[in-house]
């Protein structure tokens, strides 16, 4: 694998899980489901708690539930490395289902592919069970709006 560029982050764990929580106090009604667990030079790690809410017909975690967790994913790496300015935007993301995933927690290790002036391109390896099997791998792009006043949009 090539050499990545080591882009360091800006928040921690603490101060992005805060940040989440303003900005989108929805995302965990009724139970923290999502949250980051780590960040680092170039990636994070998020977590999705699943449980009953998050299982489609037959017992198994939903895609949208997935997909969900790779675009916060995407969002907790551009907030930490591009800047707190909430109004990053998901430009493209896709992803392929490999295995299903029961309930219990799931985690995305994302990292940044690149990190450019105006896009930040990502890559999420979805892991589930206890041999941590991959169910799912997404790749995405979000756009970075131009530095300006960020009163209102970042952290408070």
């Amino acid at each position: 694998m090539p050499a990545q560029i080591t882009h360091k982050p800006t928040l921690t764990t603490e101060e992005i899980n805060e940040l989440m929580g303003s900005v989108y106090p929805q995302l965990n009604e009724g139970g923290r489901a999502y949250e980051a667990i780590d960040v680092f030079p170039g990636g994070c790690k998020v977590r999705l708690n699943a449980d009953e809410r998050h299982l489609r017909p037959g017992g198994t975690v939903s895609g949208p539930t997935l997909f969900t967790l790779a675009d916060i994913g995407g969002y907790v790496l551009v907030l930490t490395h591009a800047g707190a300015d909430a109004l990053s935007v998901t430009t493209n993301l896709n992803i392929n289902f490999m295995r299903k995933a029961d309930a219990g927690p799931i985690d995305a290790h994302c990292r940044i592919l690149k990190l450019g002036k105006s896009l930040m391109v990502f890559d999420a390896d979805i892991v589930a069970g206890p041999d941590g099997h991959s169910i799912a791998h997404a790749t995405g792009t979000y756009s970075i709006p131009p530095v300006r006043n960020t009163e209102n949009h970042g952290v408070k």
